[in-house]
C-alpha cells in the first residue's frame, strides 16, 4: 500500500492522520470543500496536496485506500465513487487503529472535559521522561509541535472522542483505540446531535470498559457519580481519583494563584508529592491529577512526574492568554458546554477575584445550539460580572424546536443581576467592549470556532489605545 486519499482532509483530526502517513513515507493527498488556514496552511507546510471541492474525477487514479471523515455522508459525489469503484475505505479511528495503535501501549483519555489538556499532559509527562511516546490529540498542546507525533517509544496517547466514526460506522470514536490504560474524567450529556440521552452515551463507555484487557487499568474520577457506577462492572484493575470523595488517589491542599496552581497528591491516605501546574480552576487540577496518576501507573518516576507537569505548558485555546494589556487580560477559550463554561469561568474568578470578569459566548456547536441544554447555561455564568452571548451560529443546521433561545438565557442572567446582553461578534461588539472597560477586566471568549476572531481584533485595539496614549 503507497497512496492514501483523505475525503474532508481538513479537519483538524484528518489533517494530523494525513501528516503522521506522511511521516511514514506513504504518499498522502486529498479533498474538502473549504480549503482555508489554519489547516491549508498545516497541509501545505506537510507537502500534501488538496484538491478544492468534491469531484469524482480526483480518483480517476485509483488510491490504494481512502480515509472516509465523519462529516461526510451518502451524496457526497467521491464517496458514491469510491463506494461504486470498490476502493477500499476506513475510517479516522479505524486507520489509527491498524497503522499506528497495534503493537503499543495504547494511553486513551475520555471524558466529557477535560480530555484534550489531560492526554496533553500525559503525553508531555512520557516525552519529558525519555519515553518517546506517540500521540494523537484533538488540540495543539504548547509544549509540542502539533497534535500528533509518531515516535519509536511503545506508549501512544490517544484523546478518546465518543463521537461516531463515519457514516458507514455509527460507533464511538474510542471503540477503536485498545486502551490497554484508559482514563475517565467525567460523563456528561453532550452531543446531541448524535445522543439521544446521557444513558446512550453511558452505554459507549460501558462498551469501552469491555473492551480494556484483564491486564489493563482504568483510571477513573469518581467525584462524578456516573463514571462511578460504570467502573463497578469492569474486569480490569480500577485506580480511582478524587478531590471531594474517598479514593485511592487523592488531590488535597488546592491553592490557586494567578500565576499558578498547587495541590498535595496522596495515595491511600499517604502523602505522595506536591505538585504545582501553570492552569487554573478546579478542573485542570482534576485533569492533572488524572495525568499524574496514569503516568505513575506506566512507571514513571514521582519525581519526573511532578517536574514534568510543572514545565507544562498547557494547549492553545484551553484558557490561552491572547494578551495583557495594563491590567486588562484577553483569553481565548474553547468552551461551549455548559458545565466547561461554569468551570472556565470559576478557575478565573478564583484566580482573579479583584478583576471585573466578562464572559462572551458564541453558540457554536451542535449540542450547544439545542434547547435540551438550555437551562444548563442559567447558572453557568454565575461567576462573570457581565455576559455577551452571541446569537446562535448556523441556526438552520437545528430544527427551530429544538434550538437554544439566547433570550431566555439573558432574561435568566438579568433576573439573576448579572448584566447580560445578545450581541454578534463585530464592529458593534468591539465598541461596546472598548467603551465599557473598567482598566481592571478580564474578557473571556469561549466557542468552539474562531469566534469572528474576536479575541485577537479585541487585543489588537488594546494595544493600539495604550500605544497612543503612551506617545
Amino acid at each position: 500500500m503507497k497512496k492514501i486519499y483523505f475525503i474532508a482532509i481538513c479537519g483538524t483530526g484528518m489533517a494530523s492522520l494525513a501528516a503522521m502517513f506522511k511521516s511514514k513515507g506513504y504518499i498522502v493527498y486529498g479533498v474538502d470543500e473549504n480549503v482555508y488556514p489554519p489547516m491549508s496552511t498545516f497541509l501545505e507546510q506537510q507537502n500534501i496536496p488538496v484538491f478544492q471541492g468534491f469531484d469524482k474525477t480526483h480518483l480517476n487514479e485509483k488510491p490504494d485506500l481512502v480515509v472516509i471523515g465523519n462529516a461526510m455522508s451518502r451524496g457526497n459525489p467521491e464517496v458514491e465513487f469510491v463506494l461504486n469503484e470498490k476502493i477500499p475505505y476506513i475510517s479516522l479511528p479505524a486507520a489509527l487503529n491498524r497503522f499506528f495503535i497495534q503493537e503499543k501501549i495504547s494511553c486513551v483519555v475520555t471524558g466529557t472535559h477535560g480530555k484534550t489538556t489531560t492526554s496533553s499532559m500525559l503525553a508531555w509527562i512520557l516525552e519529558y521522561a525519555g519515553r518517546k511516546p506517540s500521540f494523537f490529540i484533538g488540540g495543539m498542546p504548547e509544549n509540542f509541535n502539533g497534535g500528533f507525533q509518531v515516535a519509536q517509544g511503545e506508549h501512544i496517547v490517544l484523546e478518546g472522542d465518543e463521537y461516531d466514526s463515519a457514516f458507514f460506522d455509527k460507533r464511538a470514536k474510542f471503540l477503536h483505540y485498545q486502551p490497554d490504560l484508559l482514563v475517565i474524567n467525567n460523563i456528561e450529556f453532550d452531543h446531541a446531535d448524535i445522543y439521544n440521552s446521557l444513558e446512550e452515551i453511558e452505554k459507549a463507555f460501558r462498551q469501552l470498559i469491555n473492551i480494556v484487557p484483564g491486564n489493563g487499568k482504568i483510571i477513573a474520577n469518581i467525584d462524578d457519580p456516573v463514571v462511578a457506577d460504570i467502573v463497578q462492572k469492569s474486569f480490569s484493575q480500577v485506580e480511582t481519583m478524587a478531590l471531594h470523595n474517598e479514593a485511592q488517589w487523592q488531590a488535597k491542599d488546592l491553592n490557586f494563584g494567578n500565576e499558578s496552581s498547587s495541590f498535595s497528591i496522596y495515595f491511600n491516605g499517604s502523602w505522595q508529592a506536591e505538585v504545582q501546574i501553570s492552569q487554573s480552576g478546579e478542573h485542570n487540577i482534576r485533569n492533572a491529577l488524572a495525568a499524574f496518576v496514569s503516568a505513575c501507573t506506566l512507571g514513571i518516576s514521582v519525581d519526573k512526574v511532578v517536574a514534568a507537569l510543572k514545565e507544562f505548558k498547557g494547549v492553545k485555546r484551553r484558557l490561552t492568554l491572547k494578551k495583557q494589556v495594563g491590567e486588562i487580560l484577553v483569553f481565548d477559550d474553547f468552551a461551549h458546554h455548559a458545565t466547561a463554561v461554569s468551570q472556565t469561568l470559576r478557575g478565573v474568578k478564583k484566580r482573579y477575584p479583584d478583576k471585573k470578569i466578562w464572559a462572551l459566548f458564541e453558540p457554536r456547536s451542535a449540542s450547544a445550539k439545542r434547547k435540551i441544554f438550555e437551562k444548563h447555561y442559567y447558572d453557568a455564568f454565575d461567576f462573570a460580572d457581565e455576559v455577551i452571548i452571541t446569537p446562535l451560529h448556523r441556526p438552520d443546521k437545528v430544527q427551530t424546536a429544538e434550538r437554544l433561545s439566547v433570550e431566555n438565557i439573558i432574561t435568566i442572567l438579568n433576573e439573576k443581576n448579572i448584566k447580560a446582553h445578545i450581541m454578534s461578534p463585530g464592529e458593534e461588539m468591539l465598541h461596546y467592549l472598548f467603551e465599557n472597560k473598567t482598566g481592571k477586566d478580564v474578557f473571556v471568549f469561549m466557542s468552539n470556532g474562531e469566534f469572528a476572531h474576536m479575541p485577537d481584533r479585541f487585543a489588537e485595539r488594546l494595544i493600539i489605545d495604550h500605544r497612543r496614549k503612551e506617545e
